[in-house]
């Protein structure tokens, strides 16, 4: 796995502004890992979810006012939109391979704001399929890391 992390910057001010130290210390760099390393979980969840085919655990890793676009264009807003989509589908995917889920690029827009670029992988005998999923992800206050905007876009073959 490329594990790349970034904060993000805002564009150039128009009047000079003091530069913000990026936080250097010890216990900021654990805090970081420490997320890094939850927000994998989450995509680790993902995947073990859709393997399944389980609506419940997909649906547990989800903000009650995310929004989904699937890799067709759907736009699902809110959990209960999510979770109507996704008991209707995934329980029914016919799929006879397995699926990779990988976290290539995190880049943390806040400290509890995460852009997770993701490597979807459908592994069949007849070939199979790449998916390229963008989720954002908040931290909550109890320290867990839900989906809250995703996008899964599809990549064409060749």
């Amino acid at each position: 796995m490329i594990r790349m992390t970034t904060r993000a910057t805002a564009a150039e001010p128009t009047a000079p502004e003091p530069p913000v130290a990026e936080p250097t210390d010890a216990r900021n760099a654990h805090t970081e890992d420490a997320d890094i390393a939850a927000i994998e979980r989450v995509v680790a969840a993902v995947e073990r979810a859709q393997r399944a085919k389980d609506p419940d655990a997909f649906l547990a890793l989800f903000h009650p006012e995310a929004v989904w676009t699937t890799a067709h264009g759907k736009v699902l807003l809110g959990l209960d939109a999510i979770a109507e989509f996704t008991r209707a589908v995934l329980p029914t995917a016919n799929w006879d391979g397995q699926v990779t889920y990988e976290p290539v690029h995190i880049r943390f827009l806040r400290p509890d704001v995460a852009a997770v670029k993701v490597r979807q992988v459908y592994h069949s005998p007849q070939g199979g399929s790449e998916g390229a999923p963008l989720y954002v992800m908040t931290r909550q206050h109890d320290g867990r890391w839900l989906l809250h905007a995703c996008q899964n876009t599809g990549v064409p073959a060749g």
